[in-house]
């Protein structure tokens, strides 16, 4: 996520000048044809150029709409994610109560750590790279990495877990195929042993249960935005719609500078090559932030920031445990925070 107020010519131009490239050739090569070969009937109507413009717009929208709506579900998911956390941990202290202090203490401080498990091994989970994700594909996108870098691709899932669960859970919840479930899972037994036991009343089992049913949707949620892309007919009509307005763009602007001809000289069909970079570069642009806003969990410096997130529930629920020594919190580099 960036943190700016906005993202600075100096990281936006360099992050699209493969845009800018692509405009130039398509600008220059039909210009010079046109001024130097003579090749008159490269200039077209601008009346189909902007049917097809139209027609890209509302494409070009509509994606962008419905990106960004993907967007914001998963943050509004991680809202629930924070609010349900630190419910659960108010809910621990209050509802599960011992006459030895010192073991419900350490009860306490195993699920609030199990909870810390679920929120990393969910994170590592969802910032795996899937086959339709373009930010270790796309060479622009492969680039803007030296400005931030990704937690969950630098460290190790086992070697962050083991500061939250014991030795034999460990090793179960790493033997599975979906860690966060699992760990779930063994909160929930937990709860059903000490209910057993008598040190949890039904009333405060079913509704510590209710929090873990919380945290199964919201988990839910997000492997659904995750494994679930934005239709790739969509996105695939968005960008032959696109480049076919791109690729006519010259072409238009040459017919109509080509009217002006006996007014100002031939040298006026040359300001199509920067009218074309400047309207094409607007429409390939609108198409590249779409696709870097898609999918919000991928690793993109546009994403949900899961790991910051994660990082300041843990301080909170920290914090009602008692402890006094408390992580820091994760700060943005380069107003990008994940």
């Amino acid at each position: 996520m960036n943190t700016g107020s906005h993202y600075k010519l100096y990281h936006f131009i360099p992050w699209t000048r493969m845009k800018i490239y692509k405009m130039l050739i398509l600008s220059v090569i039909p210009t010079v044809l046109f001024y130097f070969m003579d090749w008159k009937w490269l200039a077209i109507p601008w009346v189909p150029v902007a049917l097809l413009g139209t027609a890209a717009a509302f494409i070009s929208g509509f994606k962008n709409t419905q990106t960004y709506n993907r967007s914001w579900e998963a943050r509004q998911i991680y809202g629930a994610i924070i609010n349900n956390s630190r419910s659960l941990g108010i809910l621990v202290r209050d509802f599960i109560r011992m006459d030895d202090k010192v073991q419900e203490q350490a009860v306490h401080q195993q699920i609030i750590y199990r909870h810390f498990a679920w929120l990393t091994a969910l994170r590592f989970q969802l910032r795996e790279t899937k086959s339709w994700e373009h930010v270790k594909t796309k060479g622009y996108n492969k680039e803007f990495l030296r400005y931030y870098e990704v937690p969950e691709w630098k460290g190790k899932l086992d070697e962050e877990l083991m500061n939250f669960l014991s030795d034999d859970e460990l090793k179960y919840v790493l033997s599975t195929k979906n860690r966060a479930t699992q760990i779930i899972a063994l909160q929930s037994a937990q709860l059903r042993e000490l209910n057993e036991a008598g040190q949890i009343s039904a009333y405060n089992y079913t509704a510590l249960e209710n929090q873990f049913k919380e945290l199964y949707d919201q988990q839910g949620k997000c492997e659904r935005i995750k494994n679930f892309p934005y239709p790739r007919q969509f996105s695939s009509i968005n960008l032959y719609f696109t480049n076919a307005l791109c690729f006519l763009l010259p072409l238009g602007f040459l017919g109509e500078f080509s009217k002006m001809i006996e007014k100002f000289g031939d040298h006026i069909v040359w300001l199509t090559v920067p009218f074309s970079i400047l309207l094409g570069w607007v429409f390939l642009v609108l198409e590249q932030i779409g696709e870097s806003t898609e999918n919000p969990f991928e690793g993109n410096a546009n994403d949900i920031p899961i790991t910051q997130i994660s990082r300041n529930i843990e301080i909170d629920l920290r914090e009602i445990l008692g402890e006094k020594e408390l992580p820091p919190a994760i700060q943005p580099v380069n107003n990008i925070v994940m």
